[in-house]
């Protein structure tokens, strides 16, 4: 049963084909994708990373911290 999952698996990827028969851009009119242009572009955009990766260093405060980790009397003390 198993076999037959993964041989069934691998004749559906091989039946969508491969990436490399997507269009190329001479079939699209010579018409450049946003991406494309920005890949072509020198900016690199240096100062948006170092934006970027402080604000995901910024996500770290909201790490909740373990329940164990500060002191709450007890309502018995």
């Amino acid at each position: 049963m198993r076999m037959r999952m993964m041989l069934a698996l691998l004749l559906a990827t091989a039946a969508i084909g491969p990436a490399a028969a997507q269009r190329s851009d001479n079939e699209r009119g010579g018409v450049q994708t946003e991406t494309q242009a920005r890949h072509a572009g020198t900016d690199d955009g240096l100062i948006w990373n170092v934006i970027g990766l402080f604000g995901l260093l910024g996500l770290l405060g909201f790490k909740r911290e373990h329940s164990e980790d500060s002191y709450h009397p007890s309502p018995i003390e």
